[in-house]
């Protein structure tokens, strides 16, 4: 045995000794840039996660994690940018069934898409699974969703839960099936959007008829909220819903405007570019100028046009 280890020692030995100086230097000098490289990698990937878990816009908005309720309202910045880039409809249907704001005495937090009994529902954006519950006499079957870019989402009256609490959630991943539970006078997706708490119209975010986001960004001012909640609903939610009239500006200019919002409603349309397509191409094809375009969406002529972007051409 002590024989078989001294050969082997003498093996190693004459080994070692038989690479060449310049190599022993090479590999010296590597070491220490092996050991450098790997921290400067560590470094790299434990700030991912630092920025994915709490360098998030989430993080800083919301101080508490807890599964107990749907919302509880805390402090609303005045201005907020949320940032919509990589959406994922929640569901296929582009049928609104009931607007966001003032219905049947009361306020209604969301808006209700048809579905069918069974129907795949996804989560929006990618985040944490908060809550997922049941709800008699108000949500059914639902589940919320905090996400990186400092909404949350709740998904109402479904028929079937797919996620659990704490679960990390991907954009389109399906978290339930659609139903009538709670709530319900039919089968429908109850979708609400939630900044601190607090419920923002859908349509200010989301277009359900083209199936696709209003922008890459919507920013959230206190002050003009309202007004544009009430042209989101007349631009893309249900036509003839009632709007709530509690906020100021909307009571005391109602009856002066009811007219001329019915006829833009009626008039606006809007055109989703294809891939290719310039100003140039949709002014032609909608028989409209590149200027016209550019006035009624704000946008520059050399405005770089992305697949799936809704544009205003009348």
């Amino acid at each position: 045995m002590i024989k078989n280890l001294k050969k082997i020692f003498a093996i190693a030995f004459v080994t070692i000794a038989a690479v060449p100086t310049q190599a022993q230097d090479l590999l010296a000098r590597q070491a220490p840039i092996d050991r450098k490289m790997k921290a400067v990698d560590s470094v790299a990937l434990s700030r991912l996660i630092q920025f994915e878990q709490f360098g998030s816009p989430a993080a800083d908005l919301y101080q508490d994690w807890e599964n107990i309720y749907a919302h509880r309202e805390t402090a609303l910045p005045d201005t907020f940018r949320i940032d919509l880039r990589g959406f994922v409809m929640p569901t296929e249907s582009r049928v609104l069934t009931s607007n966001f704001g003032a219905r049947w005495g009361r306020q209604h937090k969301g808006l209700d898409i048809k579905v069918y009994i069974g129907d795949t529902i996804r989560a929006a954006f990618s985040g944490k699974v908060r809550v997922v519950r049941y709800e008699a006499g108000g949500y059914g079957n639902y589940v919320v969703i905090r996400h990186y870019n400092g909404l949350e989402t709740i998904y109402g009256h479904m028929s079937k839960h797919l996620v659990r609490e704490n679960q990390e959630v991907r954009a389109g991943e399906p978290i339930g099936l659609g139903g009538n539970t709670g709530r319900s006078t039919g089968s429908h997706l109850h979708f609400e959007t939630r900044l601190c708490g607090v419920a923002l119209n859908p349509a200010l975010m989301f277009d359900f008829r083209n199936q696709d986001v209003t922008g890459d960004y919507y920013t959230f001012r206190r002050s003009t909220y309202s007004r544009e909640s009430a042209q989101a609903n007349r631009l893309r939610g249900v036509s003839g819903s009632a709007v709530s009239t509690s906020d100021p500006f909307l009571a005391q200019n109602s009856n002066s405007k009811k007219a001329g919002s019915k006829r833009m409603a009626a008039s606006t349309r809007f055109h989703k570019v294809q891939k290719g397509e310039t100003l140039y191409s949709i002014a032609r094809k909608r028989n409209t100028s590149v200027n016209a375009i550019c006035k009624l969406n704000g946008i520059g002529k050399n405005m770089k046009l992305r697949p799936g972007q809704i544009l205003k051409y009348n």
